[in-house]
């Protein structure tokens, strides 16, 4: 099981250097990877270029690059840019994001996920590949000769020529058909809130079509401490955000995810309490079993006992979200 950071996007308030120390500490520790999100503030791709010029052996993912913030053809320019510049150490990471931020933010419709997902993962592999980029599909068309078009676009391909044609394409999903559609197309799956218990039972079977080397590489929050109770509750505050506020209600992939872990009431409630406004009670509403499953937390020893369960369950690159230097330390140990 190899190692990697989970740099997340920077906080409201903060400048993305400041994620800069954690990758390098990171790199010199022998963690494999670094990856940097992008919600609707601090975008990836910068920060992924940073980290690029400060670093030498880390490779570097975008976990993920939001796919209807960018066409798909500006994704495998970006792709190929950041390829070049960390000197084929770049990891592409997409996924659609949710409804809220797709037609809230981005101003695109939501369409039919699954359908766009694979048409700009298509698009992607054949613009890297240097083939001539032509797409009729129903969320692209390339050229566009639709309304307002001039007539005057042609097919093209890619101007230079990628370090890597064939550079490694994840995925994040959560909800089934999205997991089978990486397993399908992709190198590999970025998920959250994994539960090594329940990995057999609740996404193995979504995993049959995946190719050799296919990498599963989780998130997975650390929080490390004498008192267990209170490294619970950090996580807490975080399980709370995504069951109960990411999305809307009936529309809600981490929701849906602790549902499927047997904690159907329980999400209900979270859910219930986060959009009323009670996000403490939210939090506190969340489950110590979840959290248990889910998460990393308390002293090292516990810790280290908790990870045995981590390396047999099928993921292949454990992602530790922590802003903590300390803790990227122990888990290097760990790990090892």
């Amino acid at each position: 099981m190899r190692l990697g950071l989970s740099l997340g996007y920077a906080p409201p308030g903060t400048n993305p250097t400041e994620l800069v120390a954690l990758a390098v500490e990171a790199e010199g520790l022998g963690y494999d990877s670094a990856w940097v999100a992008e919600a609707w503030g601090t975008d990836a791709v910068s920060v992924l270029g940073f980290l690029a010029a400060r670093t030498t052996t880390l490779k570097l993912g975008s976990a993920v690059m939001q796919i209807p913030a960018r066409t798909p053809a500006l994704t495998a320019m970006t792709a190929m840019t950041l390829d070049l510049l960390s000197g084929g150490r770049f990891l592409l990471g997409l996924g659609v994001s949710g409804p809220q931020v797709v037609e809230g933010w981005h101003g695109e419709p939501w369409g039919k996920p699954l359908v766009k997902t694979r048409e700009v993962v298509e698009i992607v592999r054949a613009a890297l590949a240097r083939r001539v980029v032509e797409h009729h599909g129903e969320h692209y068309e390339i050229p566009y000769g639709g309304p307002r078009a001039t007539g005057l676009g042609k097919p093209l391909k890619l101007m230079g020529r990628p370090l890597r044609p064939d550079l490694p394409l994840y995925l994040a999903a959560l909800a089934p058909k999205s997991v089978a559609l990486a397993a399908e197309i992709a190198d590999g799956w970025l998920p959250l809130f994994v539960s090594p218990e329940r990995f057999d039972e609740v996404f193995r079977p979504q995993l049959v079509a995946a190719r050799d080397g296919f990498d599963v590489a989780a998130g997975v929050q650390v929080v490390l401490g004498d008192d267990v109770r209170a490294c619970r509750d950090v996580v807490k505050q975080t399980l709370a955000l995504y069951v109960g506020g990411m999305g809307a209600r009936g529309q809600n992939f981490y929701n849906a995810l602790a549902c499927r872990y047997g904690y159907e009431r329980e999400a209900a409630e979270v859910q219930e309490l986060y959009l009323g406004g009670r996000r403490r009670d939210a939090a506190a509403a969340v489950p110590d079993a979840l959290v248990d499953e889910v998460a990393l937390v308390g002293p090292r020893e516990r810790i280290a006992e908790r990870l045995e369960a981590w390396r047999g369950c099928g993921v292949t690159t454990l992602l530790c979200q922590t802003r903590d230097v300390e803790t990227i330390r122990v888990m290097s140990e760990l790990v090892a």
